[in-house]
């Protein structure tokens, strides 16, 4: 019998209580990891954890726009288990639901604290963690086809995921000197309880709509499909790829939707 793929290694996965998060967290934990949940779901966290067992994961409060509750959560997960192998920095919401003409700036600004400033936030602390135990992590940061596309959703929410990739490659160049692997993964729409709430549809409605303009046909991509390429970059599968963006969009990015020559 193989060995479990996180056999024994440490993650946090922010952004854990529901969605790709949650996929993520009961996936790892199958596989051998021990999961802090982190989120300000505090209810649903808690709910997560007892789905995979309290002997598997544990919970912890935390909003990523503070930075303080950020380094409390990885200085918890320390506390709780020694190290940090792996961050899941999956935190992130939608914004403002506006044209540019329209723009709700206030909003504009808390999708940048939250999908950009919480990301760097969770890569510094995690990755002092990890450099001071001389760990070879890994890091995971969720983006979205909207880092490479526009038009495909919300302004801010393009913008912040369009820096996000930004971030990660930067920070791939500092970390590798310490072993330290830094990637990103792309996901097509996916019906999750976040962008449910934001285009006020239901699952089904939205993975019709994702399904009808997706270009990979007979598949409907879902979180556990994300969780799965979190995965393969959180576990040894994944030693040599760093500043890498997984796109698990079934082609839609690299194709021109407008002309087909078949």
């Amino acid at each position: 019998m193989s060995k479990p793929r996180l056999d024994g290694k440490v993650a946090l996965i922010t952004g854990a209580a529901s969605g790709i998060g949650e996929e993520a967290v009961k996936l790892f934990a199958e596989n051998g990891a021990f999961v802090v949940v982190a989120d300000v779901q505090d209810e649903l966290g808690h709910q997560v954890v007892a789905s995979v067992g309290e002997e598997r994961a544990c919970y912890h409060r935390c909003d990523v726009r503070d930075e303080k509750q950020v380094e409390e959560t990885v200085n918890f997960t320390l506390e709780k288990y020694g190290k940090l192998d792996v961050l899941f920095s999956n935190a992130g919401i939608i914004g403002p639901m506006t044209g540019i003409l329209e723009l709700d700036i206030e909003g504009f600004d808390n999708t940048m604290a939250t999908n950009v400033r919480g990301v760097a936030a969770t890569i510094k602390h995690a990755a002092r963690a990890m450099v001071a135990r001389k760990i070879r992590g890994s890091i995971i940061c969720t983006t979205s086809v909207s880092a490479s596309l526009g038009g495909t959703g919300p302004h801010a929410y393009t913008t912040s995921k369009h820096a996000l990739v930004g971030l990660v490659r930067t920070s791939c160049s500092e970390l590798g000197a310490y072993g330290i692997r830094v990637n990103c993964i792309s996901p097509y729409g996916v019906a999750t309880p976040l962008s449910c709430r934001a285009y006020k549809l239901e699952p089904d409605q939205v993975e019709a709509n994702s399904c009808a303009m997706a270009n990979l046909k007979g598949i409907v991509l879902k979180a556990r499909h994300v969780a799965e390429a979190a995965l393969f970059l959180a576990s040894d599968e994944s030693v040599y790829i760093s500043g890498h963006n997984l796109a698990v969009d079934g082609g839609f990015t690299v194709v021109n939707h407008a002309y087909s020559a078949f």
